[in-house]
């Protein structure tokens, strides 16, 4: 069954449901499709102990790079 076959049979099905049963028949237009969303590890205790950890280190170096050039 094609599309415009489809389209023509259900069509037909409204039509005759208002003849028949005197109904009103509502048409929506399709709704898109969620769009997807990468996915993201939840950070645990581990990951942001590593992540504060390296925040230590990054600080430190800075203050090293400071000293050393000031």
């Amino acid at each position: 069954m094609t599309k415009d076959e489809l389209r023509a049979e259900l069509e037909r099905q409204a039509q005759r449901y208002k003849d028949v049963y005197g109904g009103e028949v509502l048409t929506y237009a399709a709704q898109p499709d969620p769009e997807r969303k990468p996915w993201r590890k939840k950070a645990n205790l581990l990951d942001q102990a590593f992540e504060k950890e390296l925040e230590r280190i990054e600080k430190d170096l800075r203050t090293k790079m400071e000293a050393a050039s000031g």
